[in-house]
């Protein structure tokens, strides 16, 4: 019976030779290349002296089909290897399970959450609507806020953070919150889906639990849904506990699934990275666009911020248009043959998804001229998709002539 073993430190690597390399130990692969996907709910074991020796240690090997698998060790070791400073990753069935997990692990009734203004709405829904009822307080705060002591009260424990925000893509003085957060011992978790940890390393900047949803990036091919949470040796028994008692687990097929995604991350987000810029780029000099919303961009607020803490840009910004309304966007919208309407982001196609912020903002307030969109950019050429957003401005444009 196969035992699981720490994982390997590969912190001396490349970036490249990490993401092929991590969670394929020989004791998780069998001498494949891949994982083998074990769909597994019981676990035999041969002598009751085995049976016991298991339950005194039941996350040291095959226990049980909930503690996990090799497949499914494999990929948390491996998002583990990319975060430095992390003690382990756990996986979750959806990103806003992971966040949601994370923040049972570190509150109780009577407490405070800070939720950042730009946050991802089934945060804000979770905080609001699940928390509340077990008395827990939930505020917002401006996301451009460096120092929030003014914020903090007695009973504050904790503060969600999301860098940049997945909608208006504003970018926190991390460390300068993490800072002030660990001198209360008010714990931080970060949402770190847009860049990956191969754009920003939460924990080296005082994170103590990052979040991603892997059906973005990671996934890459917009098939699997999945989350997992990569946490600190200080917090990570509480949220290895809270998630055993809620019951979480992945399906070892989506884990195999997104495990593979990881191996080309690097190379995908390069990509995307380069021609969301280009998009970007091109925006910025329509005459129809108000602003582009993209923090790796110098007219952006947040730059400064931005080129100090990460290391690159992924696929993800929005644009603004100078006039019309979210009705007038059937024009741009509906014509566009590269760029998919629907929600998510990361897969290999592109996506155009209009933005309504009403609802989604408590503390802050964004007035805009015109319609917010916010695009994924995928794997396709980007003059392919500077073309197809050309024809669908020139259509946006001409029903105000």
């Amino acid at each position: 019976m196969p035992r699981r073993q720490p994982p390997a430190d590969l912190s001396a690597l490349g970036l490249g030779t990490r993401l092929a390399t991590a969670g394929r130990e020989p004791r998780a692969t069998a001498r494949f290349v891949n994982p083998p996907v074990a769909r597994a709910s019981t676990i035999l074991f041969p002598t009751l002296a085995a049976l016991d020796a298991a339950i005194r240690a039941p996350d040291s090997g095959l226990y049980y089909g909930r503690r996990g698998t090799p497949g499914i060790w494999a990929l948390e070791d491996a998002l583990t290897s990319l975060e430095p400073g992390a003690a382990g990753t756990k996986l979750y069935p959806s990103g806003v399970a992971a966040i949601s997990t994370a923040l049972l692990a570190v509150l109780k009734a009577g407490d405070e959450l800070l939720v950042t203004d730009s946050a991802y709405e089934p945060t804000r829904l979770f905080a609001d609507q699940l928390l509340k009822p077990l008395g827990i307080t939930t505020r917002y705060f401006d996301p451009r806020t460096c120092h929030i002591t003014s914020d903090f009260t007695p009973e504050t424990r904790a503060i969600l953070l999301e860098s940049p925000g997945s909608l208006t893509f504003e970018v926190h003085d991390l460390p300068a919150i993490t800072a002030t957060a660990k001198a209360r011992g008010i714990t931080t978790i970060l949402d770190n889906t847009w860049a990956t940890p191969l754009r920003l390393q939460p924990l080296a900047l005082g994170v103590d639990i990052s979040i991603q949803a892997l059906t973005k990036y990671v996934g890459g091919h917009s098939d699997v849904m999945m989350g997992s949470a990569t946490a600190t040796a200080a917090l990570w028994p509480r949220l290895c506990r809270a998630h055993y008692r809620l019951g979480m687990n992945v399906s070892p097929d989506d884990a195999a699934l997104a495990l593979r995604g990881l191996r080309t991350l690097g190379l995908r987000l390069d990509r995307h990275e380069a021609s969301a810029l280009a998009v970007a780029r091109w925006l910025e000099a329509h005459p129809a666009v108000h602003s582009v919303l993209h923090p790796a961009l110098p007219s952006h607020p947040d730059h400064a911020l931005f080129t100090r803490d990460f290391s690159g840009a992924t696929g993800l910004f929005a644009f603004v248009l100078k006039r019309g309304t979210r009705a007038d966007l059937a024009t741009f919208l509906d014509g566009l043959h590269h760029f998919g309407m629907g929600f998510s982001w990361g897969g290999y196609e592109s996506l155009a998804l209009p933005v309504d912020l009403a609802g989604c903002r408590s503390s802050t307030r964004t007035a805009f001229p015109g319609p917010l969109v916010r695009l994924s950019i995928g794997l396709e050429d980007a003059a392919d998709l500077i073309a197809d957003l050309e024809a669908g401005l020139t259509r946006y444009q001409a029903q105000f002539a």
